[in-house]
């Protein structure tokens, strides 16, 4: 390790060999025993690194230099990499991001779960790795993130340790010069920061139009943009929702406003985009962005549009979740009924339902389905899709998972044949593992967004249950996230039993 001043200690590792890749998507290399993540490393890169934070048993890094690329790195698409909080793997091949999210899956469940990993199938990556969401939500700020680029000045200033930082120091004087108003993404660690989005290659347009007309309009027509510290300001969100069947949603979300500037640009977005189907706004002055506590009114168009699946239409509305990837949620949703492997005649419980989209995508293979969602919204939308599709072997109730699902309720309504559950990222609450036990249905399908608590999960469910197929997929290419399905086969043996039985 090398250290040299500047304004203050600055400690360079030079040569470092990136050697594997972390869950949250660094780069991994060692140093004197000092396991250090390093931001945009590659495996197979030999790069000198700065150290941004150390703890007792390791540390946080950026590159400083490259001296050998590794075969894996690729260049970036995106002219906001780096600094854009998203798709932070578009540096790396995506075969290449396919298998680190294999080993990360194999990992999680080895390490916390003790999981024999012989049943794992390979990863099945996205048929599209670009403009492959149906959902963004925006953000509007007059703090953007000022980059470099912004300030020439910069170019010959002495940059410390936290660069995006100091260019924000040293551009203040000369703020009032530039445009301060921004419409994109969050930057990360800064809640109040806003970069500016001009293209984004997540979702498909007329997204990216859309966009960039209504900062323009605002800015044209002297509306302000939200304070995200001050919580003052007229313009706070954006969200665009597209389906399959090329229905467009746009909901604008104002917060200090007078009615004539959201009927202004209401009546714009009208005329101008005659191919949004729903066009929606609210009025949100609470001190934090979730609207589902929030009226909903309609401007033009229906209140909500439509999403096609294997056959099913789905009602999509403004509040309504629905997979973000529609065309990998039908893979994702054809793996877990082939895991279940129904015979028609099954009672199933599809806990954590959301809108109803798996159980009403496995009702025709089975006698019954029993959804339980926490969000009442997500519920009317389940109880929608199952009239609008004709389906009438479904049942769904909302409220707190661990509150429903009481030995009462499995009373009233029967033991279930197979559990379906796609909890979200915390997995599921401790009372809910507990009732499966208790439940002892014959074949549990987890389906999960985060491999690490779902392998908590699953070593609680090891007391009763086996692990018999695993399978992840890549629901979000370019990003360390991944889903993965797991079946579990009960074995009528406790963990004791097991045991000696061996």
């Amino acid at each position: 390790m090398s250290r040299n001043r500047k304004s203050g200690t600055v400690t360079i590792i030079p040569n470092l060999s990136i050697i594997d890749i972390a869950e949250e998507g660094k780069g991994v290399g060692k140093a004197d025993e000092l396991v250090i993540f390093v931001d945009k490393a590659v495996p197979g890169d030999v790069v000198d690194v700065r150290i941004v934070k150390k703890k007792k048993n390791f540390a946080e890094a950026v590159i400083e230099a490259i001296h050998v690329k590794s075969e894996l790195r690729t260049e970036a698409f995106c002219q906001h990499f780096g600094t854009c909080g998203g798709c932070k793997w578009q540096h790396m091949d995506y075969s290449a991001q396919l298998t680190f999210k294999q080993k990360n899956v194999e990992a999680a469940l080895q390490r916390l779960a003790k999981i024999d990993i012989s049943a794992m199938e390979p990863i099945l990556g996205s048929a599209e790795n670009k403009y492959y969401r149906n959902k963004l939500e925006y953000t509007f700020s007059n703090k953007r993130w000022l980059n470099k680029a912004d300030m020439p000045v910069i170019a010959d200033a002495e940059v410390p340790v936290d660069e995006n930082a100091a260019v924000e120091e040293i551009a203040a004087p000369e703020k009032a010069e530039m445009e301060m108003n921004a419409l994109g993404f969050h930057v990360p660690l800064r809640f109040d920061k806003i970069l500016d989005i001009e293209h984004c290659y997540l979702q498909a347009e007329p997204s990216n139009t859309l966009r960039n007309k209504v900062r323009s309009y605002a800015l044209e027509n002297g509306i302000s943009f939200y304070d995200l510290r001050n919580h003052e300001g007229a313009l706070r969100n954006l969200i665009i929702r597209t389906s399959s069947t090329g229905e467009v949603m746009v909901v604008v979300v104002f917060a200090y406003v007078e009615q004539v500037q959201v009927d202004g640009m209401m009546e714009y977005l009208k005329v101008n985009f005659p191919e949004v189907t729903s066009l929606l706004y609210i009025i949100n002055q609470k001190k934090n962005d979730t609207i589902f506590d929030q009226e909903v009114i309609t401007y033009a168009g229906r209140d909500h549009i439509f999403e096609e699946m294997n056959g099913l239409k789905f009602k999509i509305g403004a509040k309504s979740f629905y997979q973000t990837n529609s065309m990998q949620a039908l893979e994702l949703y054809k793996i877990t009924k082939e895991f279940a492997g129904f015979s028609g005649d099954e009672l199933v419980y599809d806990l954590y339902t959301g809108a109803g989209t798996i159980a009403n995508f496995v009702a025709g293979s089975v006698k019954q389905v029993i959804g339980v969602e926490y969000v009442p919204t997500a519920i009317e939308d389940a109880k929608f899709n199952s009239n609008l599709n004709g389906i009438n072997n479904t049942t769904f109730y909302a409220g707190d998972m661990k509150d429903i699902l009481t030995t009462d309720f499995i009373a009233a309504h029967g033991k279930p044949d197979v559990v379906i559950t796609d909890p979200p990222r915390a997995g599921m609450h401790a009372d809910v593992v507990a009732r499966l036990l208790e439940m002892e249905a014959e074949k549990i399908v987890y389906v999960s967004c985060n491999a690490a608590t779902q392998a908590r999960d699953l070593a609680l469910l090891k007391e009763k249950y086996e692990v018999i197929r695993i399978k992840p997929v890549d629901m979000f290419p370019h990003t360390q996230h991944v889903e993965n399905v797991v079946l579990l086969k009960f074995t009528g043996l406790t963990t004791v039993e097991v045991a000696d039985a061996n």
